[in-house]
């Protein structure tokens, strides 16, 4: 299967080393394949490198990671008509421009209308795994903590869940489906609740953990 990243920033680049360890065949999507810190990954690491658009043609599976703000930019970069029918995991979360307060993320959608479920309804043919949004980009790939950290997901596709699922496996996490894609509502603020422990106590290498009786 081939994955194509949409967003070359740190999570775009962790995510794409974490594919090809697993054998995927990659290629980092970008505004500009010109940059600097995009040509030197692709000089490292010999990952392919190309514009939005042509990521979305080359992907089966896709990987949206640009910022909340600019997500629905990408997307149109990336054509409706390539991601039609493909599974997109998304990992971003709608993280306003305001400052922390307390060290509380401001967020620019409601509890009511997640980022996610907008996605959704603007590429009705896709099919979005909410996913990746709720941890650092250095502890998505083969964790190291006292214990295997859980994964929060959801997305209206059974077949998509599962693919993300087995992906989660090897990525070394255990998942938890939330449902459908109105659970996004609840879990793209739990990127709010992680970053607050990051920015109160400059401590940014934990994840959560669902305990089940």
């Amino acid at each position: 299967m081939k994955v194509g990243i949409i967003g070359s920033a740190s999570v775009g680049q962790t995510l794409a080393n974490a594919f090809k360890n697993e054998g995927y065949e990659v290629m980092l999507g970008t505004r500009n394949t010109s940059k600097k810190d995009v040509v030197d990954f692709n000089n490292e690491t010999k990952i392919d490198v190309g514009t939005f658009d042509e990521t979305a043609k080359f992907g089966d599976l896709l990987v949206l990671c640009v910022k909340g703000g600019a997500a629905k930019e990408a997307l149109q970069l990336a054509g409706k008509e390539n991601i039609a029918g493909k599974i997109i995991i998304d990992t971003t979360n709608p993280i306003g421009d305001k400052p922390p307060v307390n060290g509380v993320l401001n967020s620019f959608t409601d509890l009511n209308n997640s980022l996610m479920e907008q996605f959704q309804k603007d590429y009705p043919d896709a099919k979005f795994v909410k996913c990746f949004n709720s941890v650092g980009n250095l502890l998505m790939y083969k964790p190291q903590l006292d214990a295997t950290p859980t994964m929060f997901i959801c997305g209206n596709d059974e077949a998509a869940k599962k693919k993300v699922t087995d992906i989660l496996t090897a990525f070394g996490w255990e998942t938890a489906d939330m449902g459908k894609v109105e659970a996004a509502r609840a879990i793209e603020p739990l990127c709010v609740l992680w970053c607050i422990d990051g920015f109160l106590k400059n401590d940014w290498a934990h994840a959560f953990k669902l305990l089940k009786a």
